[in-house]
């Protein structure tokens, strides 16, 4: 079976959508027409044979993977990960952690996935995730709230990170910040191509672009916003200690 040689982690409005676009302009890069496979997340169950499916047409010579955002936040994603995939690279970009949260808030109200206003949704998390890890545990198991409601949880990035460097060597993975791929990416893309082993192609000199907010952020009011960070400063202080990223 083909399988992929990397994947995309996450996060969720951190810059994943264009990610997938940069890479497919690669002549050494195969992605699956539908960008998140969701295999290790929703679709386990399914088996390998099921994943393999979305690359039965990768020609002989090319890097293919999977560019799947959940897969960084869901708890059993890392284990069957290794389970099938030991060797496999990892990308992973991150965004400033206020700003993510409250991009997916406001990209949940587009999709008409949140009917609760931007301070109602945020306080409502916490009981709507509760239990959710026991349900995800199951090959079957699927929790919507976690997926589309986990707002300041998916941007508590010191909590997801050790799971996946627990089982995977330093070298296997690529933690970028996702403004750093959009104010320099003639770097990023040198990164990327260096991690993935793909023969240097030059910066295009334009980024695609995707999934673009409607200009929403400037609308949320100066407090809540520092009450956001004031919620998630362990996660900044983890991320300038453990990684040296800084927002």
């Amino acid at each position: 079976m083909r399988l992929p040689d990397f994947l995309g982690l996450g996060v969720q409005k951190g810059g994943t959508t264009t990610l997938h676009r940069l890479l497919l302009d690669h002549p050494e890069v195969f992605l699956p027409e539908q960008k998140e496979v969701h295999y290790f997340s929703l679709h386990y169950r399914r088996g390998p044979a099921w994943y393999a499916s979305h690359y039965e047409a990768v020609a002989a010579g090319l890097c293919c993977g999977d560019i799947t955002p959940y897969y960084l936040f869901h708890p059993e994603a890392p284990g069957r990960l290794k389970a099938l995939l030991p060797a496999a690279r990892l990308i992973v970009l991150l965004r400033d952690p206020v700003e993510r949260s409250l991009s997916q808030v406001f990209h949940a109200r587009r999709l008409g996935l949140e009917p609760l206003d931007l301070e109602a949704a945020l306080a409502a998390e916490p009981q709507r995730l509760a239990g959710a890890e026991a349900v995800l545990a199951r090959p079957d198991g699927r929790h919507g709230s976690h997926q589309e409601h986990s707002y300041m949880g998916r941007s508590r990035y010191e909590r997801q990170l050790p799971g996946w460097q627990a089982l995977f060597a330093p070298e296997q993975l690529l933690i970028l910040r996702s403004e750093d791929l959009f104010t320099d990416p003639a770097s990023a893309w040198e990164r990327l191509q260096s991690f993935l082993g793909l023969t240097p192609v030059p910066w295009a000199g334009a980024l695609p672009r995707a999934n673009a907010g409607g200009g929403e952020l400037a609308t949320v009011p100066p407090q809540l916003r520092a009450w956001l960070r004031e919620q998630l400063a362990p996660t900044y202080r983890a991320m300038e200690a453990d990684y040296g990223l800084c927002w």
